[in-house]
């Protein structure tokens, strides 16, 4: 299929709603207290019969200042001792969750997050390394996918050959908009030397991927301003790039009431920047993976996308997904069988749980088998942008057109629109239904109803 995006404007305004990006079906919003470290355990132990690979992912929440739009768990502070207490618990978990772990399953994937990974020495990840290490077999350096969020104001010299020298060969940049101004707006001063030096110093130490994030829809962007961005960006031609809508929820996220509201730019010129972007980078050769992301021909996504094993997660996109996932430290999220896990959302909380048992589980979800169905209806649509009914019929017993019959409803107008194609055998996603994709997969979300008229989720484009 092609990855070709037609942009729409009219057909957008008309979906454009509130809706999850669906790194996980059902999405955190319907974690419930039930799963707790027990359950954990249990499903863990399940897990080892399977011997599926494992991905692990690090959260880090230290930062040195405050990005006023920032809806991440995060701790602020200039002090570099801040962490001590709290790798300590990580490595504790680290060392709880391994005697679970069948000893044969290979870790193909890991991810540090954050707040700011490079917040910590290079004598933490050297650190941190060593535990991982001595805890889990990781698998050979041609088979892994170790990544890490890099911001380029808290590097030093030695960080990035050391990170490739630890492991890690992929790295994914926040830089979000270049323009002064807005850096000013949303306290995020950044210049463009100190990124380009960071990409710089990756690829000459052999990164497999160097990634870029960027963010639409912040304080006293315009159309112009914006491309001058991606026209600095473009110097360097990252691997991927990861253009995402900013979520204005001051109500949800206590920094965003920082921000002035009344330079926001507005719907049309929002819009007018995604457009902008989406036609400047298949220009210049990128190709659509998909929920935001792009990725040159050549990528490993971007086969992926095209031989049909992409995959999602908390990650994102991936070529790993369907590996176990284990999370590590304050409110991070795991994903073990048909089970999610989350961890206690403060570090007091987390802390404590860790001290008392080694693990910190507060909340997750078991998926029933109507989940599960959904799950990968949803999943084939943000990865394929096609769902096999003969598959879903043949693997969960169903008749997917009685299964669906209210579904297959609402899909007509998306049908009528040209936004998908509805056969017999598939369910196709068109060049228009490209940038829609939230909207299409929303249809089979089964919990997506407004929770007493709260806002919850981004709106989808």
């Amino acid at each position: 299929m092609s990855s070709v995006i037609n942009f729409d404007t009219e057909m957008i305004r008309k979906y454009d709603r509130q809706g999850p990006r669906y790194t996980s079906y059902p999405t955190a919003v319907q974690f419930n207290r039930e799963v707790d470290n027990d359950i954990y355990i249990e499903e863990l132990d399940k897990s080892n019969q399977s011997n599926k690979s494992l991905s692990l992912y690090f959260h880090i929440p230290f930062c040195n200042s405050l990005c006023f739009y920032c809806a991440c768990a995060k701790i602020i502070t200039k002090k570099p001792e801040r962490s001590i207490p709290y790798l300590e618990r990580v490595y504790k978990e680290l060392h709880h969750q391994a005697e679970l772990i069948s000893p044969n399953r290979v870790v193909e994937q890991l991810h540090f997050g954050g707040g700011t990974p490079t917040f910590l020495s290079d004598e933490q990840f050297e650190e941190m390394f060593e535990h991982i290490r001595k805890n889990f077999t990781l698998a050979p350096i041609e088979d892994r996918e170790f990544s890490i969020e890099i911001d380029p104001r808290a590097v030093r010299a030695s960080t990035i050959p050391l990170l490739h020298s630890l492991g890690f060969n992929r790295i994914s940049l926040g830089v979000q908009d270049f323009d002064p101004k807005v850096q000013k707006a949303v306290n995020r001063i950044q210049s463009v030397e100190q990124t380009f030096d960071v990409i710089d110093a990756a690829r000459a130490v052999g990164y497999k991927s160097v990634s870029v994030d960027l963010i639409y829809g912040l304080p006293c962007q315009s159309v112009e301003s914006f491309k001058r961005t991606l026209d600095l960006v473009m110097q360097k031609r990252p691997d991927r790039l990861s253009i995402y809508s900013y979520a204005h929820i001051p109500n949800k996220v206590r920094s965003q009431r920082t921000l002035n509201a009344d330079d926001l730019p507005d719907a049309s010129t929002k819009l007018a920047i995604f457009e902008m972007t989406v036609n400047y980078l298949q220009k210049a050769g990128y190709v659509y993976i998909g929920m935001d992301h792009f990725a040159l021909p050549d990528d490993e996504l971007t086969q992926a996308k095209q031989n049909g094993t992409l995959q999602r997660n908390f990650q994102g996109y991936s070529t790993h997904a369907d590996s176990d996932l284990l999370g590590f430290g304050m409110t991070s999220i795991g994903q073990v069988n048909d089970c999610f896990i989350q961890n206690m959302a403060t570090e007091e909380e987390y802390f404590k749980g860790i001290d008392h048992c080694g693990l910190a589980v507060n909340r997750g979800y078991r998926l029933n088998k109507d989940d599960c169905i959904r799950r990968d209806i949803i999943q084939a649509l943000m990865c394929q942008n096609r769902v096999s009914i003969d598959d879903i019929n043949e693997q969960y017993n169903i008749n997917f057109f009685d299964y669906f019959a209210d579904e297959v409803t609402e899909l007509l107008p998306m049908v009528e629109d040209k936004l998908i194609t509805l056969g017999i055998e598939n369910i196709v996603v068109t060049q228009a239904g490209q940038l829609l994709l939230r909207n299409i997969a929303m249809v089979f979300d089964a919990y997506i109803e407004p929770i007493n008229n709260q806002v919850i989720f981004s709106r989808t484009i």
